[in-house]
């Protein structure tokens, strides 16, 4: 039987590692000084030599030629000691665990008994590697406690996990028992380069578009990619292909990404139903899709910006350079959050097809989408007639049709003209009463014909100005106060009270000065009003004025485009 590639061509040495120098320095470098730890915690991705590291330590810790290999701390790899713990095959010194099926505190316990043991060899360690160290209960961990505190002379504990988080929430008292080293994914350059070497020691030819689908597919794990590999070879033999990879892997056709942005920059949206319906009659991986889709956008992001992308084919490479200028910056980025907004539901709904249709629908419809920002700053970016947006131009008489929200595409036929835009017509403006007398009694009388004209000034002063009584008037001072103790009205009669002056100014002929009376004029309630609960009304314009309060340009806003400000 064959030995798969992921093990025949497993590193024997620390400099073998790749990618992982800063873990190979410190564990050749400790050994060399003989300053070994009692236990250390190996972290990181899968597949990128975790086990391998705590093997080739403990190779090196029993290596029968140690001190004879430059550099010094490495193990020979060619020694009886070193191809038994490099094979796996029984070795009394070097004990390997998988703590998925060996996790609970009896297991651990029978682990803590046999380290009390010595070596079988003067001179040599027992090395205890404990895989998936994740899965150990609690009651486990608390078991190993004292052991890895304070452990017998010449024993070594290297645990391996995918998920230290657990180990933390777990057994934290561990962490600090234990010297941890986090290994790096390796990138797909690296991949690619160490698949050529394989394929070299095995006499095999490979395109490079295969070994590029291979290092993009591995997601930085060396095991994988060489597990890929070995299911290439397997299928046939002669050159290992672009399409034998796309077709074990069930991957989607570089060319499908590259007519999907052709249909974005040309503004075609019924091309999005044939090409959906070809994803799903070729039985591919929606989620999938999703993920080389946003790969895609990513790498022509990288080129519009003046980086250069890994791990791409050169076919798709040629296709993005055509493309770059097609399409902008601003709206690649946009469409790369509105992945981001749904590649979960796409993994998990089960109306994925919806999901990608209107996705891709919504990207065949980016001219149609108005920035709420670009709004503010001077109204709506004009379609260019090629279908790009155009700068925004300075604010005009008209320029707002009706409320605008960011993201959200404006309903008009993917042919048809842009929709004019009209401005909100403001309702006509009552007329400020005139020749009022300049006394308590003649404004009482004129009052509600006051708070009409007040409201065509600003809807909500005027509403405060309804809400308030009139105390005295000593010309050029008119009193008011609040008949309830409303925030909302209280903060608008402050932001108002020129055109509170403004009105009752032109309704007596003469200037005024308004004074607002801080104690509410209720009746019944003598000497003004005790603290009491704010009613549910209340309380909500009373955050409301907070959140207003935060962002002055929310108010500006709700304003300019006519809209009521809610929860």
């Amino acid at each position: 039987m064959a030995i798969a590639l992921a093990r025949r061509y497993r590193p024997k040495r620390f400099s073998d590692l790749l990618v992982q120098d800063h873990v190979a320095t410190v564990l050749r470098g400790a050994i060399a000084r003989n300053r070994v730890g009692h236990g250390y915690l190996l972290t990181g991705p899968r597949g990128v030599g975790k086990t391998t590291a705590a093997r080739i330590l403990a190779m090196a810790l029993n290596c029968e030629r140690k001190g004879q290999v430059e550099p010094a701390g490495e193990p020979c790899g060619e020694c009886p000691s070193c191809l038994r713990v490099w094979n796996g095959s029984a070795n009394l010194d070097v004990v390997e665990i998988d703590a998925a099926s060996n996790r609970g505190v009896d297991d651990a316990r029978e682990l803590r008994e046999r380290a009390m043991y010595a070596a079988s060899q003067e001179g040599h360690h027992k090395v205890y590697i404990v895989d998936e160290a994740h899965m150990l209960t609690r009651e486990a961990w608390n078991a190993l406690l004292k052991i890895l505190e304070e452990p017998p002379p010449g024993v070594v504990f290297v645990f391996a996990t995918t998920e230290p988080h657990k180990i933390a929430q777990t057994a934290a008292p561990v962490m600090s028992r234990l010297q941890r080293f986090d290994f790096r994914r390796i990138g797909p350059a690296v991949i690619r380069e160490r698949l050529k070497a394989v394929l070299a020691a095995e006499q095999i030819e490979a395109e490079d578009d295969a070994l590029t689908l291979i290092a993009r597919y591995a997601d930085g794990g060396m095991r994988d990619a060489l597990s890929v590999l070995d299911q290439c070879l397997s299928l046939g033999e002669g050159l290992v292909t672009g399409s034998r990879v796309r077709e074990i892997l069930g991957l989607v056709d570089d060319e499908l990404y590259a007519e999907v942005l052709a249909l974005v920059a040309d503004r075609q949206p019924a091309g999005v139903f044939p090409l959906v319906d070809r994803l799903m009659e070729a039985g591919a991986d929606l989620g999938e899709f999703i993920g080389g889709i946003a790969e895609t956008l990513r790498a022509l992001l990288m080129m519009q910006v003046g980086a250069e992308p890994e791990a791409l084919t050169e076919s798709l490479r040629q296709t993005l350079r055509e493309l770059q200028d097609r399409l902008e910056p601003g709206d690649v980025l946009r469409m790369l959050r509105m992945i981001s907004d749904i590649e979960g539901g796409v993994r998990r709904s089960g109306s994925a097809r919806l999901l990608v249709e209107t996705l891709l629908l919504r990207w065949t419809m980016l001219d149609r989408i108005v920035d709420l920002q670009q709004v503010l700053a001077g109204g709506p970016p004009a379609t260019a007639p090629d279908g790009n947006l155009e700068p925004p131009r300075p604010p005009t008489p008209g320029a707002l049709a009706r409320p605008v929200v960011a993201g959200v595409a404006q309903p008009s036929a993917p042919t048809a003209p842009p929709r004019p835009v009209t401005a909100a017509v403001p309702a006509p403006a009552a007329p400020t009463p005139a020749g009022v007398p300049f006394t308590v009694e003649g404004l009482t009388g004129a009052w509600d014909d006051l708070v009409g004209a007040a409201r065509v000034e600003g809807r909500f002063v005027g509403d405060a100005l309804a809400g308030s009584r009139l105390l005295s008037v000593a010309p050029p001072v008119v009193t008011i106060a609040l008949q309830s103790d409303n925030p909302m009205h209280s903060e608008s009669l402050s932001r108002g009270r020129e055109v509170v002056e403004r009105v009752l100014g032109a309704a007596v002929g003469a200037p005024v000065q308004l004074r607002v009376d801080a104690t509410p004029a209720r009746a019944g309630v003598e000497g003004g009003t005790k603290p009491r609960r704010l009613n549910e009304s209340e309380a909500r314009a009373e955050r409301l004025r907070v959140v207003k309060a935060k962002d002055p340009t929310l108010e500006a806003a709700a304003a300019e485009l006519d809209l009521e400000i809610v929860e």
